[in-house]
């Protein structure tokens, strides 16, 4: 059984990073975008407007959130074509202390489901269970600078428990911090011809940390440091319809492979079988990770993933949401349409969406439904 773990764990980190000179890290559930709003916009949120969940996706956004406090419930089946039992689900809290500050904390868990260990068929009566999963908690603190911009910190703890008792004597579980910045902008609603607007932006460094060890002696995984940019424009058409175009560029602040793993064919030459990242510190990974790449700045620039995405919303009580995600082939070939809605009644906000696929490649979250409830608490702060 350990191989058939250690199968559905490559599966998943492929699923993500395809199979060319691709970047790799630990923990990559940190990358699973667990809230339905932002799923149904093409996988962004970095300068979408606030939400309960801003936590996974820009922490500056809650100086500016729409209630007092609220709190973020959801729940992601992974693999659903596959198993049954491994899922991400998602716990956010925010609270606004102020006209200028907010803070918010999360829990992020991901299940391998269970395992069974065995040897032998007579293991299997019987079987040993393991349940391997993984978390993140984390906290932030947003403030406004001034009407228009928040900055946000925030600082986290990871905790990635992979191991399979009987199965290995050396493995065990690993543990890390880590730490991240965030902005956010939200202009004055302005008039234009036919209509009222506000322009959005927003950035977001996360999970800055440390890397990795799961073994005494073994290999280090990066955590996967990465870099948001987005902005985003509103078109109030009236006083009931609203209409949010966004556009969000990701990467990943993590070298790139580049040293050759090399064999010896038949005939006596070294060939280059594969590549491995650089063994340097997380801090200058981040710095490598702009100009390493092998095939120089043509190559970088497929490093980038970018996403559009559309939300109209009608009398703050009904949504529908759209979006389209794309990654260079060489890079993980991650290529698909969203589609989502949103309903409000009274205090609870629900959120559905939905994946369809645009490439061979095969995604883990591809025909799967995933959805979040959203509960706002104290008076409204909007507009």
């Amino acid at each position: 059984m350990r191989c058939f773990f250690s199968m559905i764990f490559v599966f998943i980190a492929t699923a993500f990073y395809g199979q060319n000179r691709v970047i790799t890290t630990g923990v990559p559930f940190l990358l699973i975008t667990s809230d339905a709003r932002s799923a149904g916009m093409g996988e962004q949120g970095v300068a979408t407007t606030p939400d309960a969940f801003s936590q996974n996706w820009n922490p500056s956004k809650y100086s500016f959130a729409p209630s007092e406090s609220g709190i973020g419930v959801s729940y992601t089946p992974y693999l659903s074509q596959l198993v049954n039992d491994i899922f991400l689900a998602n716990v956010s809290y925010y609270k606004v202390v102020s006209e200028r500050a907010a803070w918010a904390t999360s829990l992020k868990y991901f299940s391998l489901g269970e395992i069974e260990i065995g040897q032998t068929p007579a293991d299997f009566i019987n079987p040993l269970i393991e349940r391997p999963n993984e978390f993140v908690l984390d906290f932030s603190y947003a403030l406004k600078l001034n009407e228009s911009f928040s900055l946000g910190v925030t600082g986290a703890f990871i905790n990635s428990d992979l191991k399979l008792g009987s199965a290995t004597d050396d493995a065990s579980a690993a543990s890390t911090v880590a730490f991240g910045v965030s902005g956010y902008y939200q202009s004055e609603q302005r008039e234009f011809s036919n209509f009222e607007g506000k322009w959005r932006g927003g950035f977001n460094i996360s999970n800055l940390g440390p890397k990795l060890t799961y073994e005494t002696d073994g290999y280090a995984d990066y955590l996967p440091t990465n870099l948001k940019l987005g902005a985003g424009f509103d078109f109030i058409l009236d006083s009931y319809n609203t209409l949010s175009l966004g556009l969000e560029i990701n990467k990943l602040l993590v070298p790139t492979p580049s040293e050759p793993i090399t064999t010896t064919n038949t005939d006596g030459e070294e060939v280059i079988t594969g590549y491995v990242q650089p063994d340097v510190s997380f801090l200058s990974g981040v710095f490598k990770s702009f100009g390493d790449a092998p095939d120089g700045f043509s190559e970088e620039l497929q490093e980038f993933t970018w996403a559009l995405g559309a939300e109209f919303n009608y009398n703050n009580a009904f949504a529908l949401r759209a979006g389209y995600f794309n990654e260079h082939e060489d890079k993980g070939a991650r290529k698909f349409i969203t589609l989502g809605a949103g309903f409000k009644y009274n205090v609870v906000d629900i959120d559905l969406s939905y994946l369809i696929s645009a490439t061979k490649v095969i995604n883990p979250l591809e025909n799967t439904l995933r959805f979040a409830l959203t509960f706002n608490f104290g008076d409204s702060l909007e507009d």
